[in-house]
């Protein structure tokens, strides 16, 4: 028995957008769709309530965050995650592997990296990193990832197993192979070599889950597609992965912004069709329509929470902050005809003055506005692809957004 359903209802004229519902365990997404990030079982400065009262279907929460604290065991020991958090509707976990080599790598300063039993990694700027412990943080071999924990210090062991055991305790409806994700300024012999350690750790993931098969019928696992900025091992991961029995799929990121589209449009015209794809950590409003009609069915990123408890918000007429003057006397809405709790209830003024008095109000209220934003303004791009007028409404949004 399948964990999910994914049906399209229908496609985008000339290009490889659809819009479609995924039916979870937990609920239904249609989509597009975006996916607010709960990182640590939690969406920064906002209820589960308020999330749903937003329009938000799925969240995602992240694998190595929750493992680190409180730990996979207590949240299985709770329910699982949509359980401990509160959450009524579907859920989405990610496999760690980001987080293992940027945040592991970042503690104590040191992005070294090290391949043990491989070939050592070749840096941008031409230098070798020998396999001298003292200099590493993040140690690779041929079974998995040696990394410190960025709360503590202390030394963790990943795996593809471990990954999809910390998942499978977790017990998202969605969770995600365990990858590598390079920098988009490696160069390409590295991008291989991390490639080829991707496409067996997907095997072994999928092997993982596969294994137990009361977690086959009940959590779909997305295989993840990697390649860098090279259209050869894009198409090259896409085939592989695309192969595999997966119940849909990652595209993960290590390419510049400006490579993103046509990163995107070469997955998604080799993977298979009949399957969901999530284009993980891009969010911005402009790059959601090029994600979309390159084929991504759903999106998630940090930015919407991250920039509001900052102080700056999306409007119909682009990125506004609210620390401008402008904005201390401004007794209307921070986006005229939105709909939201903020728009609805509180002035650009009063936004204003919590920011300059640093009140937590503030933060929550822009973030509810910039959630409100994304979640919506993607239920209009897949009503604009089901009215069959999507180019006529991406051309206007972005006309006055920028």
């Amino acid at each position: 028995m399948a964990p999910i359903k994914f049906t399209i209802e229908k496609k985008l004229k000339g290009k490889l957008g659809r819009a479609g519902v995924l039916e979870t365990p937990h609920g239904r997404i249609e989509t597009p769709a975006f996916v607010p990030v709960g990182t640590k079982a939690s969406v920064k400065g906002i209820t589960p309530a308020q999330l749903a009262e937003i329009g938000a279907e799925l969240l995602i929460g992240n694998t190595y965050h929750l493992y680190l604290e409180p730990g996979e065991k207590l949240i299985k020991e709770a329910g699982g995650l949509a359980k401990f958090m509160n959450w009524q509707k579907p859920t989405m976990t990610d496999s760690g592997g980001f987080q293992v080599f940027s945040l592991g790598a970042a503690y104590g300063k040191n992005i070294s990296k090290v391949v043990k039993g491989e070939e050592p990694l070749y840096l941008p700027e031409g230098k070798i990193i020998k396999e001298r412990d003292d200099l590493s943080l993040v140690n690779i071999d041929h079974d998995g990832v040696m990394f410190k924990s960025n709360i503590d210090g202390s030394a963790h062991y990943f795996t593809p197993e471990k990954s999809i055991e910390v998942q499978h305790n977790i017990g998202a409806d969605i969770i995600f192979a365990f990858d590598e994700c390079t920098s988009p300024t490696e160069p390409i012999k590295y991008q291989q070599e991390a490639l080829d350690r991707t496409h067996r750790w997907a095997k072994r993931s999928l092997a993982e889950h596969q294994s137990h098969s009361e977690r086959a019928e009940s959590q779909a696992l997305f295989g993840i597609v990697q390649g860098g900025r090279h259209e050869e091992l894009r198409k090259e991961s896409a085939k592989i992965i695309g192969d595999m029995a997966f119940d849909g799929f990652g595209i993960g990121g290590s390419f510049a912004k400006e490579d993103m589209n046509t990163a995107v449009e070469w997955v998604n015209s080799v993977l298979p069709e009949d399957r969901p794809r999530h284009l993980l950590g891009i969010g911005e409003p402009e790059d959601l329509f090029g994600g979309v009609e390159n084929g991504c069915d759903l999106f998630d990123c940090v930015a919407p929470t991250r920039i509001g408890r900052n102080g700056s918000m999306y409007t119909k007429q682009g990125k506004i902050n609210i620390l401008n003057a402008r904005f201390r006397s401004d007794f209307s809405p921070i986006d005229s005809g939105c709909t939201c709790y903020t728009c609805q209830n509180f002035t650009a003024a009063y936004l204003a003055h919590l920011f300059r008095a640093k009140e937590i109000l503030g933060g929550t209220l822009a973030s509810i506005h910039n959630l409100y934003f994304i979640v919506h303004l993607m239920k209009d791009i897949r009503r604009s692809i089901l009215e069959e007028n999507f180019p006529e409404f991406k051309e206007n949004f972005l006309r006055q957004y920028k």
